[in-house]
């Protein structure tokens, strides 16, 4: 059976994306993160082994990459899985998607905003900066989401061509003898992990993985930092959630929607790999702390590129964390949009500018929010991590909702919707102990808010 498309009316999105348009959402939503932060934050954690955590994040994403476009294509309305899972099991399990996103996501946006301020003045500007840049950003959501994916498209064109030339340069920079990438071939043979999987951090800061043995080599350990280390990827992996949730302004959204989904995933998984191979390549990470929070710019330094490098990597990384902010707050907004729909959320975060068909009031909430954590938070890998959890968890009611389709919608094997959710699953218990404390608290404090809104209601 046809799932019923939102009634028309003044609250009503239009139609406008193509499959290139969607593609280059998702796209632009991905690549920032990956590039310039959780590759060098995967490192750190797994070593050498971070391109087979960036493989078991692929695979994760995948499964969940083929739940969430069956899903859409069946539901093609604003609000991702909070949409889906509300239609396939319930509206408690929709609302546990939709808050798991709103959290998850506006974490990602502020570390992305971090990120671009990181690279542009020194630490004692960088929030304020930080703040302006998620304004200006939703200031050009706020004008039409034709005029997003234009953004977008050009912001992943030079980010692309930016990681290609400064893969490049490092690649000639080892073949002329500079890194240690024979340092790098004998970690791996000895699997050992990166400089911050320790076991000095104990449960709270390191999880499973730092007191079971990843430190010592121990094969429970190692599985578990790699896990944890997936885990910080995954967070790089998730932008093609954002071609669902703007699922009600794509044209043909029953065939757009899947391929739009696994193009932009595929093309992704192929950089990152390459990329996370280069790092490795280039040997282990200078200092205790790791590659930070810049870790290309970081090897060019070993390689000896000059200042002309560290211009392309910086102007890259700008244009690629502010491609990912960009598209993260438009569906952010489209997530809202349903929730309150449904009233979820305040109602009033459902009005649709009927001049750029957007719904402005959720992106000016969202933008809001942002600008809060981004002033208030600490450090930007806390962020990510607080991310994944939120996301991981959306995945998961993602996966179970599609395991419920049936007929004509059943597009992938449901063995791919239990993997997915035992990955999710698998995943968030690797996250480090604090992170999963915190996660749990925010999702009790929107449960009691949707218990107390019901409980109002009647």
């Amino acid at each position: 059976m046809t799932s019923p498309a939102p009634p028309p009316g003044p609250d009503a999105l239009a139609r406008r994306l193509r499959l290139t348009d969607a593609v280059i959402v998702g796209l632009a939503a991905m690549i920032g993160a990956g590039a310039f932060v959780s590759l060098g934050a995967g490192q750190d954690l797994a070593g050498v082994l971070a391109p087979l955590a960036v493989l078991v994040a692929a695979v994760v994403a995948l499964c969940n990459a083929t739940s969430t476009a069956q899903l859409a294509a069946q539901h093609p309305a604003s609000g991702g899985v909070y949409h889906f899972g509300g239609k396939q099991l319930g509206p408690w399990w929709g609302f546990l998607a939709g808050w798991c996103f709103v959290i998850g996501k506006t974490a990602s946006c502020a570390a992305m905003a971090l990120v671009i301020a990181a690279y542009l003045v020194p630490e004692p500007a960088q929030r304020p900066v930080a703040a302006a840049v998620v304004v200006v950003l939703t200031a050009v959501n706020l004008v039409g989401i034709t005029r997003t994916a234009a953004l977008a498209r050009v912001l992943v064109t030079i980010a692309v061509t930016a990681l290609v030339l400064t893969a490049a340069r490092l690649l000639v920079g080892l073949g002329g003898g500079a890194g240690s990438p024979s340092d790098g071939a004998q970690g791996f043979a000895a699997g050992a992990p990166g400089p911050l999987a320790g076991a000095d951090a104990g449960l709270w800061d390191g999880g499973l993985a730092a007191v079971l043995g990843a430190a010592t080599g121990g094969p429970l350990g190692l599985a578990l930092v790699v896990a944890q280390a997936a885990a910080i990827m995954f967070f790089a992996f998730a932008g093609y959630a954002r071609i669902a949730t703007l699922g009600e302004e794509v044209i043909s959204p029953r065939r757009t929607i899947p391929r739009a989904i696994l193009l932009a995933l595929a093309a992704v998984f192929v950089l990152y790999v390459a990329l996370s191979i280069v790092l490795v390549a280039v040997g282990p990470a200078p200092g205790d702390q790791g590659w930070g929070p810049a870790p290309f710019r970081t090897a060019l330094d070993g390689v000896g590129a000059g200042a002309g490098w560290h211009l392309i990597v910086t102007v890259g990384a700008i244009a690629a964390a502010g491609g990912a902010l960009l598209a993260l707050v438009a569906g952010i907004s489209r997530t809202m949009l349903a929730m309150a729909r449904e009233s979820d959320l305040p109602r009033p975060l459902a009005q649709v500018n009927q001049r750029f068909s957007v719904p402005q009031r959720a992106e000016i909430t969202a933008a809001i929010a942002i600008v809060l954590l981004v002033l208030l938070a600490g450090d930007v890998l806390v962020a990510v991590a607080a991310s994944s959890f939120g996301v991981l968890l959306y995945y998961g009611v993602a996966n179970l909702a599609a395991f419920t389709q049936r007929g004509q919608w059943r597009l992938f094997p449901r063995a791919l919707q239990v993997l997915g959710l035992i990955g999710c699953l698998a995943l968030v218990a690797a996250l480090p102990g604090r992170t999963i404390v915190a996660g749990v608290g925010l999702v009790l404090i929107g449960v009691a808010y949707r218990g107390a809104a019901l409980a109002l209601r009647r």
